[in-house]
């Protein structure tokens, strides 16, 4: 009896003292220790994995009777915490675990490991989520002998797998909830069959799979509990198939982003459960069918990016009735609706969101939508409406947030001492005709607040208006500000700025002035374009400044200050701008020499704009450093193309770059607005630059433009100037020597080449990109030396042995012609004796034909006599 206590204390140890929780087991303690000593932990997730009593642990959950471990719990932070995640690899000591019934291991990073297959050993198990795991390769049907599972998340958003294969789904009998969204199954045809054998699904979520279209026919759909279904972003055309409208259990349905064609399906209306429907972004022609007034459960619909081409009143019409009090969004954007609001309705008492932009709307806002309290977002712009908007459209809007009337002809006409009862967090007025005046603290224009600055609003759009006056205070809130092509005058405020502020767009205004030192606090702003205005003196040093004394710098990855007055040396400021991706300093007063701290301290810039300023000194060799001119190395994990990752997708939708930009590229000058973020550039052109330029630029090769023009180098063109494979337009006009490197020739995509007025000498070289360009005598023009085609003067003939005397050339050719006819004497006579030597018969022949040769010859010659 002592023996067998003494072992239960050792592998199942005694209840605590309330006699609810039991200790763990202890090979189930090693099979976790194990686990973890696999794993990369860099903030210490799992510091509490320590002791003996492992369900006690952080995401380890045991059973209260056996002790056995019964939940695994390790679900990592949201995609912006990547720093928090677990990495490394799942070790197969999970098997120990032959009793857990829940594992959970999503939002962690397992980079380009592939799913264990030995995972399909866990029996016991119920739910499984392998989601967002940045797995790759195949997916082991090995998980088809989890016969109990209730729930499988396969989410492989940051990962690369894929499987040919999935018939070992149909074993999963009692599966309730799957998501294999991302997964690659484009080689999949019969996964509808596959699918039909889980009669127990409930929800299904097979989008961006690369999937084609599905069967038109199934004898018989076992589907009947299936209430959710998103098969969005796949390669559905032409039509849904017949069996699809058989889902009568179905309460949300997602079809987005695919391309079905023809008019919206009428079988629609006999899905009565339907309470999310999402269609948008596919190729439906015409007005929605009439029985959708049957959708009585309706709460969200998406039909965007359709061609409805009709009018919004009868689109309204067609609308269930018998769910206006249900309905809670109305998502139309760019569906080709036409006609004026109806100016009466019946209000959607709980509408939160309605979305009729980029339209053909026309007429006035009607005084309905001032009576949609429960509004929370309301979206018109892009349209052609008109008229004013006055205080009875806006007095019912208590629960505003999100207001958008940009591109349209709208005025907000209200009572400057009318206070709104809503508070916006998102302002969209661009392109309204709104001003003279911007309203401050004493002035009020439109309904922005009694004081501006009290707003909470985080985003504002008021650019291409007719604001005056000075820049007001901000929001202490705000987030995203443009105040764009305006006519805003005088200095900018010494407070400038919001502690929060992350995105500021004041281009082409009449601002003059300095830039206040204020700037060196804002430690959260990405992206500043103060171009086109008048501003004048240095950029402010922030060494001493509290905010950057502690080395973290400021995270400003988009600064642009073209076509002012600045001045100064290259300034210092930009020590502290370490995550820099895009400068643009041209058309200032700048002057002084490139330190070499630019390539060391700014290693992501991917563009670089000093045009037309006073630079002087040579170009550093560390600019090689730029890691964001350079391709990407495919084994660097953390690091990808800043132009695309930091610019294209972070920033905040409403605040879409918009600011014109007049880049020298091809030739000429040409212009870019939102698609700059896209081009890798280097622009020194109109300084004093000297010296040689260094091979290291030839290190940059994801550069799709370079212009070095109009400056005072001396030396030569790189050797490697070929190895810029990606470059499309290269400027190295004025002031070079020497020849042209013929590794030139290796430039592909080059379509503009300007070499023109150097001191280059010797031969074009040539090659098949550079023969296609156009223009081609403009391209070498001003370099008297160079030789060969397109130019007409021809080159020298080179290493060439030099030409004999005529005496001298005759008497050779006599000395050679005669040893050649001397062998070929003696070779030929050589040949004759070796055959009479040898062949006997030959012999005996050829002397019998002369002996009556010389017989006939005899006899005739007698014969004459």
């Amino acid at each position: 009896m002592l023996v067998f206590t003494h072992t239960k204390s050792f592998t199942q140890a005694s209840t605590q003292t309330n006699g609810t929780v039991k200790k763990c087991i202890a090979h189930e303690r090693s099979a976790l220790l194990t686990f973890r000593v696999g794993l990369s932990d860099p903030t210490d997730r799992l510091s509490s994995w320590e002791g003996s009593n492992c369900c006690q642990w952080k995401g380890v959950q045991c059973s209260n009777t056996t002790g056995h471990v019964v939940k695994l719990d390790l679900q990592g932070p949201d995609l912006n915490c990547d720093v928090q995640a677990l990495r490394g690899k799942i070790s197969s000591s999970l098997i120990g675990l032959q009793h857990l019934q829940y594992l959970d291991l999503s939002c962690n990073r397992f980079n380009k490991e592939q799913i264990p297959e030995f995972l399909g050993s866990l029996h016991g198990l119920r739910y499984l989520d392998l989601s967002q795991l940045s797995f790759v390769g195949r997916i082991p049907p090995q998980l088809g002998n989890l016969s109990n599972l209730r729930y499988l998340n396969l989410d492989s958003i940051w990962g690369n797998t894929h499987s040919t294969d999935i018939t070992w789904l149909s074993r999963l009998s009692s599966l309730q909830h799957l998501d294999m969204s991302w997964v690659n199954l484009s080689t999949i045809t019969n996964w509808v069959s596959v699918v039909n054998k889980l009669p127990s699904l409930v929800s299904l979520d097979l989008s961006l799979c690369e999937l084609s279209t599905s069967p038109d026919s199934l004898l018989h759909s076992n589907l009947t509990s299936l209430e959710s279904l998103s098969i969005s972003d796949n390669n559905f055309h032409k039509r849904i198939a017949p069996w699809f409208w058989d889902l009568r259990s179905l309460k949300q349905l997602d079809v987005s982003y695919n391309q079905l064609h023809g008019p919206f399906p009428y079988e629609l209306g006999n899905m009565t459960s339907l309470v999310h429907l999402d269609l948008s972004v596919n190729n439906l022609v015409g007005m929605i069918p009439s029985n959708l007034k049957n959708l009585c459960n309706l709460e969200d619909l998406n039909l965007s990016g359709n061609n409805i081409n009709g009018s919004i009143t009868e689109f309204f019409n067609r609308l269930p009735s018998c769910s206006w009090n249900k309905l809670k969004t109305l998502f139309l954007p760019n569906s080709n609706l036409t006609g004026s609001l109806p100016a009466k309705l019946e209000p959607f008492r709980n509408l939160t969101r309605l979305y009729l932009s980029s339209n053909m709307l026309t007429g006035p806002v009607p005084l309905w939508v001032g009576q949609l309290t429960n509004l929370a977002e309301l979206e018109l712009s892009s349209n052609n409406l008109d008229g004013a908007l006055h205080k009875g459209h806006l007095s019912g809007l208590v629960n505003l947030e999100k207001l958008s009337l940009s591109d349209n002809s709208i005025a907000i006409r209200v009572n400057s001492t009318w206070v709104p009862l809503f508070n916006l967090t998102e302002l969209e007025l661009r392109s309204c005709l709104l001003g003279p005046k911007f309203p401050t603290t004493n002035q009020i224009s439109g309904f922005l607040s009694p004081k501006i600055e009290l707003m909470r609003a985080s985003a504002m759009d008021l650019s291409s208006n007719q604001f005056s006056g000075p820049i007001p205070k901000l929001p202490i809130n705000l987030k995203d500000f443009d105040l764009s092509r305006n006519n805003l005058y005088g200095p900018l405020p010494l407070d400038f700025g919001a502690p929060r502020l992350g995105t500021l767009f004041l281009y082409d205004n009449l601002i003059s002035g300095t830039i206040p030192s204020s700037l060196c606090k804002l430690q959260l702003l990405r992206f500043l374009d103060l171009s086109g205005n008048k501003l004048t003196g240095t950029l402010p040093d922030c060494q001493d400044h509290e905010s950057t004394t502690n080395m973290t710098g400021l995270n400003i990855r988009n600064l642009s200050l073209r076509n002012n007055n600045l001045s100064g040396e290259f300034p210092l400021f930009l020590q502290y701008c370490r995550q820099l991706i895009f400068l643009d300093l041209s058309y200032n007063q700048f002057f002084g020499t490139l330190d070499s701290w630019i390539g060391n301290k700014l290693p992501s810039l991917a563009f670089m704009r000093l045009r037309h300023n006073k630079f002087c000194g040579i170009i550093p060799k560390s600019i090689g450093n730029w890691k964001g001119m350079a391709l990407r190395d495919e084994k660097d994990d953390e690091y990808d193309n800043p132009m695309r990752s930091g610019m294209a997708i972070n920033i905040n939708e409403m605040m879409d770059y918009k600011d014109n930009f007049t880049v020298v590229t091809k030739g000429q000058e040409q212009l870019y607005t939102g698609e700059i973020v896209y081009m890798v550039n280097l622009d020194l052109s109109c300084n004093n630059l000297t010296g040689e330029i260094p091979s290291e630029i030839c290190t940059l090769v994801a550069l799709n433009n370079l212009n070095l023009s109009w400056n005072a180098f001396s030396g030569k063109i790189p050797e490697k100037i070929g190895d810029l494979v990606q470059v499309e337009s290269l400027d190295l006009s004025h002031k070079l020597s020497s020849e042209i490197p013929t590794s030139l020739s290796a430039l592909t995509y080059l379509s503009h080449l300007n070499l023109s007025y150097n001191n280059l000498s010797g031969k074009i070289p040539s090659g098949n990109q550079l023969q296609v360009l156009d223009d081609q005598a403009s391209i070498y023009v001003g370099n008297p030396g160079l030789c060969g085609p397109p130019p007409t003067k021809k080159c020298p003939e080179m290493n060439l042995t030099p030409a004999a005397p005529e005496d001298h050339k005759d008497g050779r050719d006599n000395i050679f012609l005669f040893l050649g006819m001397s062998c070929g004497f003696a070779m030929g006579l050589w040949s004759v004796f070796c055959i009479f030597l040898f062949k006997t018969k030959w012999r005996n022949a050829c002397f019998a034909f002369y002996d009556a040769s010389y017989d006939r010859v005899y006899v005739w010659l007698g014969c004459r006599r």
